[in-house]
């Protein structure tokens, strides 16, 4: 029988959102176990982390609105079968096929389930408080991401049956849930009844440069998580000295801690200097993991991942809010959506670009090719950000000084669900996800 209390449907969809993010990072821990017991190539390993991006980008652009129209229950419980088939390929995988066809369900799941679940979050609060729910659903990402680092090692070090038991458990995890989302209500308010189609991306001439500003360092995000979700474990092990999965877990899940810390931190800051921060501060972490290699110091490695976690926040927050502050209302959807293909797009590329120059010439050297390719993206968003957003910001105080303000209002429910891809962050400019 469904339940009506918007407190259970609150935290069930909260839930939702900490296994889509304990999901696309599930398998970082067993990495480095593929490449030692199955000898799988470096440039292998990253492809199998892309193919969770590639398969999530069509995700975005196609079923983008579709729990606006099927329901937030129905999206979510769709979204949960495909990471449980991902989860189950992984604990089943007996080589690299099934690894491939298991991340790719793992990104058609997340990519059908974490928007409706962050916009439930938004639907379940209580009035007035919708502001809290993206804050909360920022830490509730951070300790899904936070549950693969640490349950993952865990399990992979000190469980039976390494390179299948942490999965089985996540899947078990998956299932519980999805008896809870069951019994939700079928539709949340906002939520339409028409016949659902396909709307393709729109982002207006005049508003191109904002989003180019906006992408770029939302893009900066993805490009880290390139480097710290595919390889962070390998670096823990071969260049930072450890030996012990749980630790490298413990230390990799910092990098989650951070994100939340710096995500509220963000929203006290002008918009132009997020960007800025984020870029410069993404620049420092990748070549604090080179620098992790040359000392082998595990210490710098915890560094190395705190600076990751700040910066990959500041980026992530700091492009949702270009979106959101200086674009116009209705083409808030297109230019957040845009902004997680343009993201997508960068991590499907730069993770196998990166692994095949590991691949070809050691982990050393690709992550020295890596950090110098990547520094330079960075800088070009901190030129971005200086260049494009300090004017707006500037005109935009300018205009606030002129006239007065309006009172501040809470969207509207309806506004909800018309969006294309709807996440308490484009209304909060939050972090939702790596």
């Amino acid at each position: 029988m469904p339940y009506s209390g918007t407190r259970a449907g609150y935290w069930t969809a909260g839930a939702v959102v900490a296994i889509a993010l304990w999901t696309s990072a599930c398998p970082t821990m067993t990495y480095p176990l593929y490449q030692g017991d199955w000898h799988v190539s470096t440039t292998t390993i990253t492809w199998i982390f892309a193919a969770y991006p590639i398969a999530l980008i069509p995700v975005l652009v196609i079923f983008g609105n579709l729990s606006d129209h099927i329901g937030r229950r129905a999206s979510m419980l769709l979204g949960l079968a495909g990471e449980l088939v991902g989860v189950l390929l992984f604990a089943a995988a007996d080589g690299v096929p099934m690894l491939l066809a298991g991340r790719a369900f793992m990104g058609l799941g997340v990519g059908l389930s974490i928007g409706s679940a962050s916009v439930a979050m938004v639907e379940f609060s209580k009035p007035g408080r919708a502001k809290r729910a993206g804050a909360v659903s920022t830490a509730i990402s951070a300790l899904g991401i936070a549950l693969a680092m640490t349950v993952g090692g865990a399990l992979t070090q000190y469980a039976p049956f390494p390179l299948r038991l942490n999965f089985l458990v996540l899947a078990a995890v998956i299932a519980a849930v999805a008896f809870f989302v069951a019994r939700m209500p079928h539709h949340t308010r906002g939520a339409m009844t028409g016949k659902w189609r396909m709307r393709p991306l729109h982002i207006p001439r005049h508003s191109m440069h904002v989003f180019v500003a906006g992408s770029i360092a939302f893009a900066s995000s993805f490009l880290l998580g390139a480097i710290v979700l595919p390889l962070g474990a390998k670096i823990a092990n071969q260049l930072a000295g450890s030996t012990n999965a749980l630790v490298t877990g413990a230390l990799l899940s910092v990098f989650a801690v951070c994100i939340t810390f710096f995500a509220l931190a963000a929203r006290r800051m002008d918009v132009w200097l997020v960007v800025v921060v984020g870029a410069a501060g993404a620049i420092v972490a990748v070549w604090l993991f080179v620098l992790t290699g040359a000392v082998h110091s595990l210490a710098l490695f915890f560094l190395a991942s705190a600076v990751a976690g700040a910066a990959y926040a500041l980026n992530f927050a700091g492009g949702l809010t270009v979106f959101n502050r200086y674009s116009a209302p209705q083409h808030h959807a297109s230019m957040v959506s845009g902004g997680y293909l343009v993201g997508y797009l960068a991590q499907g590329v730069g993770a196998p670009a990166l692994g095949a120059v590991v691949t070809a010439h050691g982990l050393m050297s690709g992550l020295l090719t890596g950090a110098t390719a990547f520094s330079v993206f960075f800088a070009v968003v901190i030129v971005g950000g200086i260049a494009v957003l300090v004017p707006l910001h500037r005109a935009a105080q300018h205009g606030a000084a002129a006239e007065p303000a309006p009172p501040e209002q809470e969207p509207a429910p309806a506004a909800l669900g018309n969006r294309t891809h709807s996440t308490p962050a484009q209304e909060h400019q939050e972090v939702p996800k790596p």
